[in-house]
């Protein structure tokens, strides 16, 4: 198939956009006057262009592109002379010559051919260029190397023949790789720094480049230990951002320090973060990371700024760090954050609201709702005392799994500053919870005039008072316990007998209604299934039956990869209420309308990798707070409802978005 480049006419040339795009090459690392520099001639009827070092004219390939770009860098910024690049230099591996050059070399200072920094731009993709540049390192004794693609870009120290460290940069002509390290490091240099931004990369990526270079093999739960480096880092960040005067100087960078002095400083961050929002890690709690592997991953971590407007860097990393321990088995994924910020939006939680999540996870619907009172404000200076009194008085979360329990105490009481009303317990089971969740979820529970039907309701905590309840409950399973089944109505034949399985999710449709108070407003993700098949017709008409259906949005088939290609839906209800002293009115009808919608771009591909909207660069485009634009189409769907529900008389859809 013919490229752009090779379409053009003689008479006009390609762009170096138009070269690029396609390819899996992009500009984001490179200046606007470094790429204008580049100029694209006609040469045979191909396009060319001639080096910034050699003056050789050579074919405008995307990979040439770069390679070209990088002289540029490595000339006008770095301020390298011309005669100490070498461009396709043979690589000796013992006596033997490589049959492949490196791309471009910098020759150390008054020698005559010692390599001092190799850059390697022919591999695109970040794990196959990692491993041929350390190749390249290896075989020549080089103690810098650079990998890029253009947006991306990897700075390697090979401080020996097994081990290399993430750099935050190479160093420029005039200074020694000792005097940068050892340059101190502000909250200032990372904005500027920040290689989510820069390189338009996620904390993902970062992590998998440090499974790379060590941690698939250090012999520690990958999970625990990053989770660990990132709750210290986010201490140091928020530390920095609170001084008042003078620099806002970070004390999580490697820099010159040996592996045990940075595993020393990293230690402190990690006990006074423990003692700054503590709740989340055991007493005692250590880094398990040997100090020469801390080093690595923490000279990966250190030019990622973690705070932002939403925590949506740190949500994704857990997501990958969780499936990889197989949270899947018991069908219940991480959220994708597009999704929930769907839910919240149609939702539109106030900040006189309670709000819950019943299958709580790491608190993405809790946490997100959070933000959307805020007015999506959140920053390393940490909430004003109105917001962590919202955040620590009016959202809860419950969910069984341990690992999610830590995640989500860290995210809610990083965000609230504060209390957190986070519980580990089993949401279908109340009979059986401590007496910590009860007491944390008592001044929800719902009274009734009744006295006997209070003093049940008291000990057997079912029903409560939320005004809103966002969830993404477990899928997979059946629930065969009859002591648990015989607290739903749903797990009842029609003959009034008890069934001896039923769905976790359809147990959980009921547990959520019982969560609302009357008029309280609900959005909760079921299997599509449960919309269509006819064995389910009992249980639509037992919600209808309780609740108004506000919406269904059906979600893509790649919404939940790679985790797993279930389709789903998203129910949107609220519970019929003609008693205003209990809650906001919903009389019961037989007869209203609907919305449906249907999404179709799911914001993933088939593999489950998160799509992002391409700039003209190549490169994702980058939104206010500067995070990679995911390509979906809830946000017109929640502005679409939220359209539809003024129209309805939907209170909590009249002030809209």
């Amino acid at each position: 198939m013919p490229t752009n480049s090779q379409s053009a006419t003689s008479a006009n040339p390609p762009t170096v956009t138009e070269i690029l795009r396609g390819s899996e090459y992009a500009l984001t690392i490179f200046e606007n006057n470094e790429i204008r520099a580049i100029r694209i001639f006609d040469k045979n009827g191909k396009p060319y262009l001639k080096c910034f070092a050699t003056d050789k004219e050579r074919p405008a390939k995307p990979e040439e592109i770069v390679r070209q770009l990088y002289i540029k860098k490595l000339i006008d910024h770095y301020g390298y002379p011309k005669d100490r690049l070498r461009i396709e230099k043979e690589v000796y591996f013992g006596s033997t010559v490589h049959d492949k050059r490196a791309d471009i070399v910098v020759i150390e200072k008054d020698t005559a051919d010692t390599p001092y920094i190799i850059v390697e731009c022919k591999k695109a993709k970040r794990k196959d260029g990692l491993e041929q540049l350390k190749s390249y390192c290896n075989a020549e004794g080089s103690p810098i190397g650079v990998w890029t693609n253009g947006g991306e870009t990897n700075y390697l120290h090979r401080e020996d023949p097994n081990l290399y460290r993430t750099l935050p940069e190479i160093p420029r002509a005039s200074e020694t790789l000792a005097q940068m390290l050892n340059q101190p490091w502000t909250l200032d240099d990372l904005d500027r720094e920040n290689i989510l931004v820069v390189e338009r990369t996620s904390l993902k990526d970062v992590i998998l480049n440090m499974e790379d270079l060590v941690l698939a093999n250090a012999g520690v739960d990958a999970f625990e230990e990053v989770f660990k480096l990132i709750y210290a880092k986010l201490y140091d960040e928020a530390k920095a951002a609170r001084i008042r005067r003078g620099r806002k100087t970070l004390d999580f960078r490697v820099g010159g320090r040996t592996a045990k002095e940075f595993a020393e400083t990293i230690g402190n961050l990690f006990n006074k973060a423990m003692i700054e929002w503590p709740g989340v890690f055991s007493p005692g709690e250590r880094i398990a990371l040997e100090p020469d592997h801390l080093k690595v991953c923490g000279s990966a971590l250190e030019r990622v700024k973690l705070f932002n407007s939403n925590l949506s860097v740190i949500d994704e990393a857990f997501e990958y760090l969780e499936v990889k321990a197989a949270k899947g088995e018991k069908g219940q994924y991480f959220t994708p954050r597009h999704v929930i910020d769907m839910c919240v939006k149609m939702l539109n939680p106030t900040v006189e609201e309670f709000v819950v999540d019943s299958a709580a996870g790491s608190c993405g619907f809790t946490v997100h709702s959070i933000f959307h009172v805020w007015g999506e404000e959140f920053t390393a200076e940490g909430p004003k005392r109105w917001q962590s009194d919202y955040a620590g008085s009016h959202v809860y979360g419950i969910d069984f799994d341990s690992r999610m329990i830590k995640i989500a105490k860290a995210l809610n009481t990083i965000a609230g500053d504060g209390k957190t009303n986070v519980y580990r317990a089993n949401s279908l089971d109340p009979k059986l919870w401590n007496e910590d969740v009860r007491a944390g979820m008592r001044p929800r529970l719902r009274r009734f005039d009744d006295p006997d039907d209070d003093r049940r309701n008291q000990e057997q905590f079912r029903y409560f008072e939320f005004d809103l309840l966002l969830t993404n409950p477990p899928f997979a399973g059946d629930i065969k316990d009859a002591r648990i089944l015989g607290q739903y109505d749903l797990a009842k034949k029609t003959n009034g007998k008890m069934e001896t399985a039923v769905g976790r999710d359809i147990l959980f449709i009921e547990r959520n209604l019982q969560f609302l108070r009357p008029g309280g407003r609900a959005a909760i993700v079921l299997p599509q299934g449960r919309f269509n098949n006819s064995g389910d017709e009992t249980i639509r008409r037992w919600i209808a039956d309780r609740a108004r259906i506000l919406a269904v949005v059906g979600l893509h088939g790649n919404t939940f990869k790679p985790h797993t290609g279930t389709k789903t839906s998203v129910l949107f209800v609220q519970t019929w209420n003609d008693d205003e002293d209990l809650g906001p009115l919903n009389p019961k009808t037989d007869d209203y309308p609907v919305f449906l919608a249907t999404s179709e771009k799911p914001g993933k591909d088939n593999s489950g990798d998160y799509v992002y909207r391409i700039g003209p660069d190549n490169a994702p485009l980058l939104d206010a707070h500067n995070h990679m634009v995911v390509e979906h189409d809830l946000d017109e769907i929640a502005d679409d409802f939220i359209d539809w529900g003024r129209k309805q008389g939907l209170a909590w859809c009249e002030g809209g978005e």
